[in-house]
């Protein structure tokens, strides 16, 4: 087993992680979002005028932990690099979520559709560095 995806089986299991991103002057911001593990990235759903999204643009460099609902990190964090990935590859990471997720992810879909933003969502690949 490789040292990334030997870092990457704490995830295996989890339901949420935190995604650390930082503003211009260095200080962090953390973030619980769902996820999904494909090959050695993990990924997330955001919209496209988040904060998060903002923050990347800037510095793409993060750091990410399992975590519950609420953001209580609940395991190691590791440093990672994301990066928005295109409308195809996002389209497929969200049919993964919404298996993942279930109806929970249904209903939050549902309700986002009422909400007066003209973001769209979009893919954030995060690549884990090698430890």
């Amino acid at each position: 087993m490789s040292a990334v995806s030997d870092v990457l089986s704490q995830f295996a299991s989890e339901k949420c992680i935190s995604i650390e991103t930082y503003r211009k002057t260095g200080d962090p911001v953390r973030t619980p979002v769902w996820f999904i593990q494909e090959d050695r990235e993990l990924f997330v759903r955001t919209n496209s005028d988040t904060g998060k999204i903002k923050r990347i643009r800037n510095n793409p460099r993060v750091r990410v932990a399992p975590c519950n609902m609420g953001g209580t990190v609940k395991g190691a964090w590791v440093d990672g690099e994301a990066r928005m990935i295109d409308t195809e590859s996002s389209e497929h990471i969200f049919s993964l979520l919404k298996k993942k997720y279930g109806m929970l992810y249904r209903v939050v879909r549902f309700f986002q559709r009422f909400s007066r933003s003209k973001a769209h969502p979009i893919g954030l690949a995060i690549r884990i560095s090698s430890a």
